[in-house]
């Protein structure tokens, strides 16, 4: 069956950055050999079930999976404004030093990471007595992404 929009599609997969460092995958033997599973040890490898257009997945993924067969396999290219976007310094935010250490009740650090109040995840970049720079961005923007997917079913 060909994948449309819709459809509910079971997959295997593993995202590669350009220079193919694996960055997720379903499968759990490639996240051992590429030394990505100890940072997730509770994690479940297990095929991805998603329903196409319900942008469950990246843009550029979902509108590469239609038109697939189940069995298929094949790679798929995303660049970064059909995944994560590229990056961008608005997404670089700077706050007071002394009021974010009496939010967190601590002193911030540079490669630190905080939630900010409407769940967004930032990296802390900078710290100084005046400022503090928190990096909002995704850790993949600008990223081209490479999947290798494997269709398992489609209904």
């Amino acid at each position: 069956m060909t994948i449309a929009t819709g459809d509910s599609v079971t997959l295997e997969y593993t995202g590669r950055l350009d220079d193919g460092t694996v960055f997720d995958t379903s499968k759990e033997s490639v996240a051992k050999e590429e030394g990505i599973a100890q940072a997730q040890p509770d994690r479940e490898y297990e095929p991805l079930t998603v329903e196409i257009g319900a942008g469950q997945i990246i843009e550029g993924m979902e509108d590469g999976l239609v038109g697939l067969d189940a069995g298929e396999e094949t790679t798929l290219e995303i660049p970064p404004e059909e995944a994560y976007g590229e990056w961008s310094q608005e997404q670089v935010q700077e706050f007071d030093t002394d009021e974010l250490v009496e939010m967190l009740g601590q002193t911030p650090e540079e490669g630190a990471f905080l939630e900010a109040q409407n769940g967004q995840h930032g990296e802390i970049t900078h710290v100084d007595d005046e400022v503090v720079k928190v990096d909002f961005n995704p850790d993949l923007a600008g990223e081209t992404l490479e999947f290798d997917v494997e269709i398992v079913d489609v209904n």
